[in-house]
């Protein structure tokens, strides 16, 4: 990797192994399932002096429970950098600090609904973030998508008839910006007729924006749900595990006070504090001193040369076989087939290469794959690309002689 592809000296692989690392691919095998970044572009250098820089703040009010709700000016810097970006007031009273949005989800899960009540999720979703909602037995009920999204009128009819048949519905799962697995992005107008239903029916709404700042493309970031909707009756999810690292274990919620504080006045916090108070304001260090934004722009062209790489070579091998769309943002290639997924994914993993079944994700009219190019650098992203077209190709001939 060039110096210029690395994040700094620190941002080695060595102890990139099973038993330090959540998953690592077998040897010989390129990754293209997990939503990891790659290795290189974690910012070890750039976190090794955000820490010394917090300590030296804050002293030893750093290493004390930090203010249960997160520390006041890690707050006010995320909540003045939504509101600059969006324009609706937001303030430190609107944040809740998490660690990442596993933990936001899993407190809302416990914090504002009941097992056995209904959560209305996308067609295609985040799996683990059903599993999360499953755990606390909640049940996971789908809802239509097209290219723009959730359908609102499936969305109505879903709430309706829900309440028809006597269940509670805890809240509606959305993630309508560089949306995991698809890597859409819901238009505004289309949002507006989300936020329309949702308040018209009085069902919360939990935004999962994981990847709202990773726009590839240049343009402004979309306007987030919550951020249309003043922060009313909207709970949006941020975190920095897809920007700085998911080692971090950082994210936080923005939502009405009120939702704020009663989540905050659980014996989650009141016992132990704030959720990540030293990481926090590292972090804030980063946010003040403009670091963070300059490792952001940086991070961006990364991911948007793997994208590219990926993109390139898959749409220049197989027509026909795969069709996809390339994706504003995010980590993910979502790819729509008339293939049977699991020879897709079966040939992908003959040829050396992990591939997702989109089935993992939802269901849907048509075999699906997703393909993650967060974690491999160009050049390794065009030969698995190359690969998967001699390999789904020579798929494709076999399927049309034997049936």
């Amino acid at each position: 990797m060039s110096a210029e592809d690395s994040a700094g000296p620190l941002s080695h692989r060595r102890s990139w192994s099973p038993g330090v690392v959540q998953q690592v691919g077998p040897a010989g095998t390129v990754d293209l399932g997990p939503g990891y970044l790659e290795p290189g572009l974690l910012p070890v250098d750039l976190l090794a002096a955000a820490y010394p820089a917090a300590l030296a703040e804050y002293g030893s009010a750093a290493l004390a429970y930090g203010d249960d709700r997160g520390a006041v000016p890690f707050r006010a810097l995320v909540a003045d950098r939504v509101a600059r970006a969006e324009g609706p007031p937001c303030g430190p009273d609107n944040v809740l600090v998490t660690a990442g949005t596993s933990h936001a989800l899993h407190l809302l899960a416990t914090g504002l609904a009941q097992s056995g009540e209904v959560v209305l999720v996308e067609q295609y979703g985040y799996d683990y973030g059903r599993r999360i909602l499953a755990d606390r037995g909640l049940r996971a009920r789908a809802v239509p998508m097209d290219a723009a999204g959730v359908d609102p009128a499936a969305l109505d009819e879903a709430i309706a008839t829900t309440r028809a048949a006597g269940e509670r519905i805890a809240f509606a799962y959305l993630a309508p910006t560089f949306h995991n697995p698809t890597g859409l992005v819901s238009p505004v107008g289309r949002r507006r007729e989300l936020l329309a239903v949702a308040a018209r029916h009085g069902v919360l709404l939990v935004e999962d924006d994981a990847y709202a700042e990773l726009g590839l493309d240049g343009g402004a970031d979309p306007v987030s749900l919550a951020g249309l909707a003043g922060y009313r009756g909207v709970v949006r999810l941020r975190t920095f595990s897809k920007t700085l690292g998911p080692g971090l274990r950082l994210g936080y919620l923005l939502a009405d006070p009120a939702i704020v504080g009663r989540l905050a006045g659980t014996g989650l916090f009141t016992s132990g504090g704030s959720a990540n108070h030293v990481t926090s304001l590292a972090v804030a260090w980063l946010l003040r001193s403009g670091e963070y934004d300059r490792h952001l722009g940086w991070l961006r062209s990364r991911l948007r040369e793997r994208r590219d790489a990926l993109a390139v070579a898959l749409g220049s091998g197989l027509e026909g076989v795969v069709e996809f769309t390339t994706p504003a943002g995010g980590y993910f290639l979502w790819l729509r087939s008339t293939h049977d997924e699991a020879r897709l994914v079966t040939a992908a993993a003959a040829a050396k290469i992990n591939a997702l079944p989109g089935s993992r994700f939802g269901t849907g009219p048509q075999p699906t794959v997703r393909l993650a190019y967060s974690l491999n650098p160009p050049s390794a992203l065009t030969a698995a690309a190359e690969a998967l077209g001699r390999c789904w190709r020579a798929l494709s001939s076999l399927e049309r002689t034997h049936p």
